[in-house]
């Protein structure tokens, strides 16, 4: 049995747009995650943190960030020992907000261990902000677990 160029074309069509629903159902199923949901009050606030990394920067020495094991471990500067910090310690993983992992701290050590969740795996951002006798500090970088 031949087949006429009508039936060929309506087959070609029909798949195409076999495709194209296919398509439009799987892009409409990805989950996309805002950086954070507050995003524009985030970014107003910016100069803030370019505020608070000066004064990480002005500091005697860098802090010292280590992973050992299951835990992280920073140690702080000399004249940050045995003052008073409020640290707000947070683990930023860019790919799924559930896996963000947020804890704030109060310490007067010169060293802060951190325990980590057994199921983190991948790249994440540390984000480290606190504050000694009224002055605030910022601290992040790159971690891959």
């Amino acid at each position: 049995m031949k087949l006429s160029w009508g039936y060929i074309i309506l087959s070609g069509y029909l798949v195409f747009v076999a495709g194209i629903v296919f398509l439009v159902y799987k892009a409409s199923s990805q989950k996309f995650d805002l950086v954070t949901q507050d995003y524009y009050e985030q970014e107003l606030k910016y100069q803030n943190i370019i505020d608070q990394s000066a004064n990480t920067a002005a500091l005697s020495a860098p802090l010292h960030v280590e992973r050992s094991g299951s835990r992280l471990q920073v140690g702080f500067p000399a004249e940050m020992k045995d003052k008073k910090k409020t640290i707000d310690f947070y683990l930023y993983y860019p790919a799924d907000a559930k896996r963000d992992f947020r804890k704030v701290i109060e310490t007067q050590g010169n060293e802060l261990i951190q325990p980590l969740p057994d199921a983190m795996k991948g790249l994440y951002q540390l984000k480290l902000s606190w504050e000694v006798e009224g002055v605030k500090y910022y601290f992040e970088k790159k971690l891959f677990f």
